[in-house]
């Protein structure tokens, strides 16, 4: 009997545990939720995180997908449709919602159809903001070719939650749902980039009335580009490019892109560029047969760049390309503080959000996302933990924080655990700061400084 009445009341208690097992649990469910092994940075801020879409209009545009074989180019009023996230009222990781994306890689391609997906975040939908600690550096985000505002989201929310507003923008020509010329991506990047900073001031100010009213700091301003974003946010930077590059864009328009034809916005201050394209041996990769010393820059370009800026790449990285691509980027941007983060055995796909279950019965729209030697959340917990890093050392003045990426090994598999008794590091350790014991592995982080 007492056997009996014991089984019954496990059983009656199960679900009830069950149920506040699930309540206190840790999900993953949601792109940037943290890993057990998650680095220390990468977990969400304080704040909870609101969300707006912007429907912003740049007048008077060259359109170069439809620039004529001969003659103008005809100009127009270029949509850009920008994706806000901001600080919000609420508990940190509160809020739900659902962001709408398309797979494929243009309109019209049978192999790769549009097919309509979700995304779910941790966000509300015009939340009311949090003033009171406002204004906030601002965060442009940059997405691939073809790519959306939605891809990186685990970053976009994950920095929103510590204090900035974050602007992902949908290059128009540039996304899955609209891929065009590519020309129009090589020109428009950085153009783009530098209107929604302008136009997120604009917005963002004090007194002008608008939802963003008063939130905005775009004097402190960071560039985060992946692949084609990253392209552009260096050459909106100070990257100009080559001038032998100039007939990849009808009639000489990339000219204005080029040393010295352009002044960089003195409110950038600093740049991530994820697996950056345009570098020699990518350049190399769509069949020119010209280009600068580095692809689309040579010296003179780089050395334009002087914004502190922090590359990342895969070391088998195949549409960048590692050797050959970015390392010479880091390298040779000599008048740049500079870090390169590199992942090795990754690919291309350094910075996305895990591939959408969507995504499962494509190959190549899996690929889009997926990394073959790397869980994609993982990569997405040390992408937060060293981008949190890096701004808030740049953007913030959190010089406390320049330790994280400092290491003192620049391989994390060289790494020498020497603890004294207590736990604390001795002398000759050098493990990485932030990271848990055993957890920093296979990835790699240089510095140098301006010459």
């Amino acid at each position: 009997m007492k056997r009996t009445v014991l089984l019954l009341s496990l059983a009656l208690l199960l679900p009830v545990a069950h149920a506040q097992l699930a309540a206190t649990a840790p999900s993953q469910s949601v792109p940037g939720d943290p890993r057990p092994d998650a680095p220390e940075l990468s977990a969400r801020g304080p704040y909870a995180v609101g969300v707006r879409t912007l429907t912003l209009t740049n007048p008077g545009q060259l359109d170069i997908a439809n620039a004529p074989k001969e003659g103008d180019i005809p100009r127009y009023a270029r949509p850009l449709t920008v994706e806000v996230w901001y600080p919000a009222l609420g508990d940190s990781g509160s809020g739900s919602t659902t962001y709408t994306d398309v797979l494929g890689s243009g309109p019209g391609d049978p192999k790769r159809p549009n097919t309509p997906f979700t995304i779910p975040g941790r966000a509300t939908r015009d939340a009311p903001p949090v003033a009171a600690k406002a204004p906030y550096p601002l965060v442009i985000v940059s997405h691939g070719y073809p790519g959306s505002r939605f891809l990186m989201t685990y970053l976009t929310e994950n920095l929103a939650s510590k204090g900035y507003v974050v602007a992902a923008i949908d290059h128009t020509d540039s996304t899955h749902g609209d891929k065009a010329a590519f020309a129009s991506t090589l020109l428009n990047r950085a153009l783009d980039d530098n209107f929604v900073l302008s136009e997120l001031a604009r917005l963002g100010a004090a007194g002008s009335g608008l939802p963003l009213s008063g939130l905005i700091n775009a004097d402190e301003t960071a560039l985060v580009g992946y692949s084609m974003g990253g392209y552009g946010a260096l050459n909106a930077a100070g990257a100009g490019y080559a001038p032998e590059v100039l007939p990849l864009v009808p009639g000489g328009a990339l000219k204005e892109r080029q040393t010295g034809n352009y002044k960089v916005d003195p409110r950038i201050k600093a740049v991530v560029a994820f697996a950056p394209w345009g570098g020699d041996a990518a350049v190399k990769g769509i069949g020119v047969n010209f280009g600068g010393k580095y692809g689309f820059w040579d010296d003179a370009g780089l050395a334009g760049l002087k914004v502190p800026t922090l590359f990342v790449v895969g070391d088998r990285d195949d549409v960048a390309y590692d050797e050959g691509g970015v390392k010479p980027l880091f390298e040779n941007a000599v008048n740049a503080e500079r870090y390169l983060l590199v992942y090795e055995n990754a690919s291309h796909n350094t910075a996305p959000n895990p591939p959408p279950a969507a995504a499962l019965n494509s190959f190549d729209d899996y690929m889009h996302y997926a990394e073959p030697a790397w869980d994609m959340s993982r990569l997405n917990n040390i992408n937060q933990h060293f981008v949190t890093a890096f701004l808030d050392w740049k953007l913030k003045g959190k010089t406390e924080d320049a330790a994280y990426l400092n290491v003192p090994t620049p391989r994390s598999n060289d790494i020498k655990v020497s603890r004294n008794a207590d736990g604390t590091p001795k002398a000759d350790d050098t493990s990485w700061k932030g990271f848990k014991a055993r957890t920093a592995r296979g990835i790699e982080l240089y510095r140098m400084m301006p010459k």
